[in-house]
């Protein structure tokens, strides 16, 4: 009857590599898998556990159904289904039968749904496992997804259970029952309950029940609370998980009570404070994890009391101070992270007393000070180093030479991580020498030279990062010969060449490969398609002038992240739903054309097309295939037809369409997103009026919608975005007057252009409480009547501005940008823009004097008046304005031209009153302070020249800016675009300024 009820369950099953093949004949206790009772001959377990690793399970994996033929196994106390893929099928209720049942683990088994409260009936169960399903098996189409408990009901009625694992089993309603739950088995030893969605824990509980817990796993839920009080009450208590949840407030004193406590982790919690001396009372402590918090402060000197303690992280902390010596007395200790602290001075050369010392990390602090070579002559047994962002760590890794070829940290070492240094010179020879490294990270440093044939013999390597330094020359196949367990290589950001030819068969099988900026091209890579586990690849820069061939498509569906970007494909981009996994697509800046490509992805974040030739229209139903997009840019192609109304439902970040041939009106549909930060509809030919919803997003920070063809007048809706920062109309066909609204309402801009629109009546004066706004663009409109005298007082325009942040504030990838017309040269702003100060008022029907207030405006480096109706003498307080290096605006005539009225300094037309009775010594004075100016202007001409040169150069020095640090990377980026937007503006302008001006004496 066992050996039917086993090979009924066996027809249920499928085996694709015939692990079962042995369930053959007529005794089922040979069968593997299968074990008996030695005195009854009775089947008592039956394990079925994947026996191969996470590497190879999909090939090895059972699956289909559990039947219920199982049942025949009456005596059944052990049962193992773990490590397969059952295609998220339900746990079946008649799994709470086995009332013998002392031994289930479902645990990744790819079972989904509901669990069953049958489970209940399990009364001699003692261990119980059913972590980690669904999400492990990328298993993402199955009907039922994560297992879910709907209530813990059934819990306490496992009355015999001493262990129990439901990490990633997902609590409904926040798992209100839990604790009650738990707290009713008496019994229980072990709770792992990681990952689960509880966001509920009782501060407080009557009675404590489970005062045999050892272990309790509470991690990665939104637990926003306290530590809770009872915790403290469970004195068996040896293991404590609580990191990555919303952990506040202090640690309290009553931790102390826990006197078994062996493992402790608050990592990742928002606890603000010093770290508290009673907690190192617990002499029994061994690992303590307290990084990615808010301590600050010291560390305390009785921590030296846990002579124990083998594990201490407080990485990502606010700890101020020196690093004490005694910390390096706990000799026990195998594992020391204090990076990314504010930790300063003299590294004590006690840290050679830590014998044991297996991980060091003291990366990323404030200025670390010590002869690190001699630091590390000792620790025999360290395996990993970890000395990033220390800038005056050496000049040269070959001070290191003694250290690392003739010490005995040579025989150990696994990682050596100094990235982020000012670290020059070449790379040495000792790095072959170290042959057990595993991982090599000198990643953005100023290291030249060729890379070294040593580095070929590192056998071990998994790892290597040298992206981002100046290393040169021709890295060939031989010196990849050997590395047969490479996974992850970063040559990006040098100036390498790599001499691979196309049927070159790598000897190892990489998942992650950044070779930006090496030069690679014109072909692309054949030998590529041997690393088909590629998730991680960055080939922008690399002068690629080929078109992708099919097999790329077709073999890289699992890529997260892609960035071919600036490079000289061409051809079409097929379609890519079945690319699900991707997050980040960067295919800018080359010559794909055809339509875009459809995309079935819910974790795409990033999508760049832009700079490129693709046509045709833009997909309907492109927002709701990327719902939680963050930035998407198809701006600068040849797209036409209609905006989708699928982009309404977008809810992140950044949406620019610029530069396009699109047409038809804007949908009335955007109260079904939220987190809109960026919207670039400029240079198409869009046509109607601006839907009202477009300012229920409540976060929008820019709006671009110039170069269009939109009309009416602006809709009194605008004023509900309060938080724009720019607003660009420009260029369209707006009618009407100018709001007051603006002037009430969107007193965050800091940019508003209105230009090239058909505007009509007086400025309003209030615009002037825009207190942030540095453009103000309203030229070549119909306005008339005065400028508003209150014009002077606008805030940010009195100063001259420094380079400080951007003009957006949430929105980091998306550069804001802004032509503005300067001398008659119209110019793109991009990274520079916080610094430009201009006010156009140009070609409208301005009447009345020239405001004298408009004056105190120092900051300005560009106003335009020209071509209006303005009368009168230019006011004479110009003539005081302090000369210097700054651009001089309010003495360059051409703003003032095409005012035929207007007289006086510094134009040629005198005003009546003038006569010819000018004070002959003020003669003398224009014609010295002219001559002055000139020569002043010419040396800042040249001065800015040899400033842009210093940019370029400075360019090739820190190309080593990160790629893995966003904020490093943007700061480099602004740099260069500086140095760009530096040498045209103060060439072009500096030279139509400085010709034939007549410059009167203050």
């Amino acid at each position: 009857m066992e050996r039917n009820a086993l090979l009924g369950f066996k027809e249920g099953l499928k085996d694709p590599t015939n692990r079962l093949s042995s369930w053959v004949g007529d005794d089922c206790c040979t069968w593997k898998g299968v074990a008996c009772d030695n005195s009854t001959g009775h089947v008592i377990k039956l394990d079925l556990r994947n026996p191969h690793s996470f590497e190879y399970y999909k090939k090895w994996s059972l699956g289909g159904e559990l039947r219920p033929s199982l049942l025949g196994l009456k005596h059944l106390n052990y049962l193992d289904l773990s490590m397969n893929k059952f295609g998220s099928i339900r746990i079946p209720e008649f799994m709470g039968s086995f009332r013998r049942l002392r031994y289930l683990n479902l645990s990744y088994a790819g079972l989904g749904g509901p669990i069953p409260h049958q489970l209940g009936n399990l009364s001699s169960l003692q261990y119980l496992d059913l972590s980690y399903n669904y999400y492990y098996y990328d298993n993402f189409q199955g009907p039922y997804g994560f297992l879910t408990i709907d209530n813990a009901l059934w819990i306490p009625h496992l009355s015999s259970l001493r262990y129990l694992n439901m990490t990633f089993v997902k609590f409904r309603e926040g798992g209100v029952h839990w604790l009650q739950a738990i707290n009713m088995l008496p019994s229980i030893i072990e709770v792992r309950l990681s990952d689960c969605g509880i966001n509920i824990i009782p501060l407080s509980l009557p009675h404590v029940n489970f005062t045999s817990l050892s272990v309790l796993d509470l991690s990665d839920n939104s637990i926003n609370s306290t530590i809770p009080g009872w915790l403290f009450n469970i004195s068996s208590l040896e293991y404590l998980d609580l990191r990555d949840n919303f952990i506040w407030g202090i640690i309290p004193p009553a931790i102390k009570n826990l006197s078994s406590l062996q493992y402790l982790d608050l990592s990742g919690s928002s606890i603000n404070s010093t770290i508290p001396g009673w907690l190192f009372n617990i002499s029994s402590l061994e690992h303590l994890d307290l990084h990615a918090n808010n301590f600050w402060g010291i560390i305390p000197p009785a921590m030296k009391n846990l002579s124990s303690l083998q594990y201490l992280d407080l990485y990502g902390n606010s700890i101020n101070s020196t690093i004490p010596g005694w910390l390096f007395n706990i000799s026990s200790l195998e594992y020391l992270d204090l990076s990314d602290n504010n930790f300063w001075g003299i590294i004590p050369s006690a840290i050679k007393n830590l014998a044991s010392l297996k991980v060091l990390d003291l990366s990323y602090n404030l200025f670390l000070e010590g002869n690190f070579p001699a630091l590390l002559e000792g620790l025999c047994k360290l395996q990993s180093i970890g000395l990033s962002g220390i800038n005056n760590i050496s000049k040269n890794l070959h001070e290191f030479d003694e250290v690392f070829t003739t010490g005995c940290i040579k025989n150990s070492l696994e990682t050596l991580d100094m990235s982020d240094n000012q670290i020059s010179g070449y790379l040495p020879d000792w790095l072959g020498d170290l042959r057990k490294l595993k991982y090599l990270i000198l990643r953005n440093n100023s290291i030249s030279g060729p890379i070294p044939a040593s580095i070929g013999r590192l056998a071990e390597l998994v790892g290597l990062s040298l992206g981002g330094n100046f290393l040169e020359g021709v890295v060939s196949e031989e010196q990849f010969a050997n590395f047969t367990k490479l996974k992850y290589l970063d040559l990006s950001r040098n100036q390498l060449m790599l001499n691979l030819t196309s049927d070159w068969i790598p000897p190892f099988q990489l998942q992650e490969l950044f070779i930006g900026s090496c030069k690679l091209g014109p072909r692309f890579p054949a030998w590529l398609q041997m690393h088909g586990n590629i998730t991680y690849l960055d080939m922008s820069s690399t002068e690629i002038s080929d078109a992708i061939p099919n097999w790329f498509w077709r073999s890289f569906s699992q890529m997260l992240w892609l960035d071919i970007s600036s490079n000289g494909i061409t051809g079409s981009v097929p379609d890519l739903t079945d690319f699900i996994n991707l997050e980040y697509l960067n295919l800018s800046s080359n010559h794909f054309e055809g339509p875009l490509p459809h995309f079935n992805s819910s974790n795409l974040l990033l999508l760049d097309l832009s700079n490129n030739s693709f046509s045709e229209v833009i997909p309907f139903d492109v927002g709701k295939s990327m719902p939680n997009m963050e930035y998407l840019s198809l701006s600068t192609n040849s797209l036409s037809g209609e905006i989708p109304s699928s982009f309404c439902y977008l809810r992140y970040g950044t949406l620019d369409l610029s530069k396009n041939l699109l047409f038809g009106e804007l949908h009335d549909c955007w109260n079904h997103s939220s987190f809109i930060f960026v919207i670039d509809f400029s240079s198409n030919s869009l046509s109607g009026s601006i839907p009202p919803s477009i300012c229920s997003l409540p976060f929008l920070e820019s709006l671009h919608l110039s170069d269009n063809n939109l009309s009416g007048e602006l809709p009194s809706s605008l004023k509900s975005c309060v938080k724009l920062n720019t607003l660009d109309l420009g260029r369209n066909g707006f009618i009407g007057t100018i709001p007051t609204w603006i002037g009430e309402s969107l007193l965050s801009l800091k940019i508003l252009r209105l230009r090239s629109n058909k505007f009509v009546g007086n400025i309003p004066p209030n615009l002037s409480r825009l207190s942030a706004l540095q453009i103000l663009d309203l030229a070549n409109n119909k306005l008339s009547g005065t400028i508003p005298s209150s014009f002077g007082n606008f805030t940010t325009m009195k100063v001259s501005r420094k380079m400080v942040g951007t003009i957006l504030e949430n929105v980091t990838r998306y550069h804001e940008n802004m032509q503005v017309i300067i001398k008659g040269i119209d110019i793109e702003y991009v990274t520079l823009l916080p610094l430009v100060i201009v006010m156009d008022l140009s070609n409208n029907n301005l009447s009345g004097r020239m405001p004298e207030e408009l004056t105190n405006l120092f900051g300005l480096m560009s106003l335009n008046l020209s071509e209006n109706h303005l009368t009168g003498e230019i006011t004479e307080n110009i003539r005081r304005i302090p000369s210097g290096n700054q651009l001089q605006t309010f003495i360059d005539s051409s703003i003032y031209a095409g005012n035929p009225d207007l007289c006086g300094f510094p134009l040629i037309q005198k005003c009546k009153d003038d006569g010819t009775n000018q004070d002959p010594n003020a003669v003398e004075e224009d014609e010295q302070n002219d001559n002055a100016i000139n020569e002043e202007g010419f040396e800042m001409k040249w001065l800015n020249m040899s400033t842009g040169i210093g940019f370029a150069v400075g360019f090739w020095i820190i190309f080593g800016s990160l790629l893995f640090n966003n904020k490093w990377r943007e700061a480099y980026f602004q740099l260069i675009d500086q140095a760009h937007d530096m040498v045209y503006v103060f060439l072009t302008v500096f030279l139509a300024r400085f010709k034939g001006h007549k410059v009167a004496a203050p």
